[in-house]
Order: C-alpha cells, then structure tokens, then sequence
C-alpha cells in the first residue's frame, strides 16, 4: 500500500478541523466574547459548554467518515448487501415483528386465525419476494443467496420456517377459503354465535348478583339453553363436514380459534355455571337400551313356553309285542 495515499486522507482531516475551529474562532471575535490574549483552546471553553464541544467532535467525525476521508474507509472487497436486497430483508423484518406480535396477542384467548392471516400472507409474500429476487450487482449473486444460504445459522430460513409449522400446527387453513384471502362463511357464522352466546352469559350474569354469591346460575341455564345448543350443533356440523372433507388424513382438527372457542364455552356451561343440556331423546335411547337388555330374558322364556316336551314312547317288535299281550292274557284268566 502507497504510505503517501494514507498521509493525503490525514491532511485533509486536519485542514478541516482547522476550518471549523477559524469559524468558530471567527464568530467568537465578532461577539466580542473573549479578549486577544486567549488561547484558542480557552476560547473553544469560554465559547461552547464541554456537551457542546462533544457534538461538535462527533459533527467532525461523521463529516469525515461521510466524505470518506478518514481511516475508517472499508475495503471496497468487504462482503455487503446490494441496496435491493438489503431492502428486502428490511421488509422481511418489519412483517416479521408485526406477526410476532400478532401471534403473542392473540395466544390467549386464541385468536390467531381470525386477527393474524393477512400478516402471515404478507410475510409469506416477503419470503418469496427474496427467494426469487436477484442483486443487481452479479448475476452469480442473488439476494436469496446472500439471505438465506450465506451463513449457517440461517435466520431468514429459521423464522420463515417457525411461522409456517405454527400456521400449520393452528390449522389455520380450516378457517379461511381456499386462497385464504379471508375467513370462511362457515368461520365467520361459528364466531358470531360464539360471541352471541357470550354475550347471553354477560347479561344474565349481570342482573344476578345476588345469586352469584350463592353459586346459583339458573338465569344463564335457562336463558341461554338454546343459544349454547346451536352452537354445540353448528360445532358438530362443522367437525362432520372437516372429517368428511379430510379422509386422508387422519386425526385433522378445526382451526384452533374454533376449538378453543368450543372449549371455552363448554367449560363456562358445565363447570363454571353446571348447566346441563336434557336431551330430546332421551325417552327413545331408554327404551331401545331396555329392549336390547331384555332380549336374551325373552327368547329364553319364550322357547321354554312354546316348545313342546314330548315324553320318549318306545316301539316294541311285533314278537315281544305278542307275547306281551299272550302273558296279559295269561294273567288276567289266572
């Protein structure tokens, strides 16, 4: 390395320096705020509070960095992003956080179906936006290589890869229409009565407060019966049809928004309120199981009344038969 390239970017710096200490020394002498004796140093001190000549350094510095002048110039070979892609992976990071955020608000209730899709889209569409864009400075060097295969922690891949098992795992697909632009009609109805039955359990909630002291949820029982009954059938409707529409695979879940949403509401029903549901069927469902129990009892007792128990009747052979009726004859003249 030529030692007189170093020593031009060192003269540059201190004739710069010594350009902003002349204004300042100028300004100075035209307030007449210091005497012709001073030293310059004494007059930077008399001048500006010591917070105030550490702005001015710092000023010096970024001007010279800036200006490229100083020894902190890097290597023109040091490994760094292409504005393009630096500016994708600023996107990927902004719909990163904002999705984190989502998922965390929305784990408890679970809301992450419902509030979080267009985030996760978004961030869906930043990844691909890196896979396929390529840095304008090589056609070798492409912002997904630079991004994701660059190093072996892999952080883009890593959190691109957290998000889509925590989607999947959500089973959020099940909420949403087939290019899960939106909820589903299905969805949408589900959390609506979800949140009419709710609200039911409010308002009988509120005007009992007396009876909640006792424990003695009556209101809520009688009041809000059929509203938990359409959703429990809409509930078991939707996990027909999701079965129906998934045989392949096997062990398939709602969304977890509707799951925890059932679970929820079953849990305020019969624990919190002990609420129980009678059912219409009751009567036939006994009768049936009385029926079946007895079926064994009857046609044990019916073959033993209609069976017929015949006593045996022994045939004897024509010579024992006449010799039988010769002895009668025998005995009854005697």
């Amino acid at each position: 390395m030529d030692p007189n390239r170093s020593v031009e970017p060192r003269r540059s710096s201190l004739l710069l320096l010594r350009l902003l200490l002349v204004v300042l020394l100028w300004s100075g002498l035209a307030l007449g705020t210091f005497s012709v004796g001073s030293s310059p140093h004494r007059v930077l001190h008399d001048l500006l509070s010591e917070e105030q000549l550490l702005e001015v350094e710092d000023l010096s510095l970024a001007l010279l960095q800036g200006g490229r002048m100083g020894p902190l110039s890097l290597p023109p070979d040091l490994p760094d992003l292409d504005p393009e892609c630096r500016e994708l992976l600023l996107d990927f990071a902004n719909s990163s956080a904002e999705l984190t955020g989502c998922l965390v608000r929305g784990a408890r209730p679970v809301r992450l179906c419902q509030t979080c899709y267009p985030l996760f889209q978004q961030v869906a569409n930043k990844m691909d936006n890196i896979s396929r864009a390529v840095g304008n400075s090589s056609e070798s060097h492409s912002c997904a290589r630079s991004l994701l295969m660059a190093d072996r922690m892999q952080i883009v891949v890593i959190l691109s890869e957290f998000f889509n098992s925590t989607w999947q795992k959500a089973n959020c697909a099940n909420c949403l229409t087939n290019k899960s632009e939106e909820l589903s009609n299905s969805t949408v109805y589900f959390l609506n009565q979800f949140n009419h039955t709710l609200t039911c359990f409010e308002n009988n909630l509120q005007g009992s407060t007396h009876s909640l002291q006792l424990r003695n949820y009556s209101e809520v029982c009688k009041n809000c019966h059929e509203a938990y009954k359409t959703l429990s059938s809409l509930y078991s409707e939707m996990q027909k049809i999701n079965e129906r529409e998934s045989k392949a695979e096997f062990g398939t879940h709602l969304c977890i928004d509707v799951e925890d949403a059932m679970n929820i509401t079953r849990k305020l029903w019969s624990r919190t309120f002990n609420c129980s549901v009678p059912c219409s069927d009751t009567v036939p469902v006994i009768a049936v199981s009385v029926f079946i129990l007895f079926l064994p009892i009857v046609f044990y007792l019916s073959s033993f009344l209609h069976s017929e128990q015949k006593k045996r009747k022994l045939i004897l052979p024509k010579r024992l038969k006449s010799s039988t009726s010769f002895a009668n004859i025998q005995e009854n003249s005697n």
